[in-house]
């Protein structure tokens, strides 16, 4: 299945600017705890990043993974990924062009909230995993501190010519993310990203945004890890 090229386009735009500051504060943070939920079960493996971007986290994996491999539908992030020398493929999350089995571990973030047929992407990822291996994949959540403050924020620029609104975005609530887990996985934990943080900003204050970010890890495995605005889910395929 081919990308629609509006869709392509706002990825490509967003691609030029996406790597700026995401070495520090509030987005070093979300990336940190998305990368440590997957880290330990790449570890020596073969894994797929469904949605790489610019390579930000699959980067982090290829340093453990026996084997790493990304794909994006967008030649502007793909282009940023090669240059810091990943291996990765131009392609749909919902017509992966692997076959059944490939892969030890599949992982997706801050993309499936954006693909309109969620069900087909999840059980392609879901199909390329080998059984006893992990499917994880983050959806928004709508009972977060992050929903409300992207209401009341409203459409921001992404790129030169795009905002927010020219793709859609998915919210649900934390039952129906978990619901979400594809056939043939059974759900074993969720990651909470995001849950105390009330703007990104916030981060940018002096020693706020140190005990914040203190409070974002200590409080991502807790039980209230589903208030999270992101919400991870790790599953495991069922074994053959």
């Amino acid at each position: 299945m081919t990308a629609d090229p509006s869709t392509r386009a706002y990825y490509d735009d967003f691609a030029q600017h996406y790597d700026e500051g995401r070495d520090r504060g509030y987005h070093r943070l979300v990336d940190d705890l998305e990368a440590g939920a997957v880290l330990p079960l790449a570890a020596g493996r073969k894994v797929l990043e469904v949605g790489c971007g610019t390579g930000l986290v699959l980067e982090r994996v290829a340093a453990v993974a026996a084997q790493a491999r990304g794909i994006d539908l967008s030649p502007g992030m793909l282009a940023r990924a090669r240059a810091r020398g990943l291996a990765v493929d131009e392609g749909s999350a919902t017509a992966l062009p692997y076959p059944d089995a490939s892969f030890d571990l599949t992982y997706s973030f801050k993309v499936l909230a954006h693909v309109p047929e969620l069900d087909r992407a999840l059980a392609e990822m879901a199909r390329v995993t080998r059984p006893n291996g992990h499917v994880v994949f983050e959806l928004y959540n709508r009972r977060s501190l992050r929903y409300v403050a992207r209401r009341l924020a409203g459409s921001r620029r992404i790129g030169d010519g795009h905002e927010e609104k020219d793709i859609a975005t998915r919210w649900m609530t934390p039952a129906e993310i978990e619901r979400a887990a594809p056939r043939g996985t059974v759900v074993e934990s969720i990651v909470g990203v995001r849950i105390v943080t009330p703007a990104a900003a916030v981060h940018r204050v002096p020693i706020v945004g140190g005990i914040t970010r203190r409070i974002e890890r200590a409080l991502s495995r807790s039980p209230l890890a589903r208030f999270g605005g992101f919400l991870v889910v790790i599953a495991r395929r069922d074994g053959a």
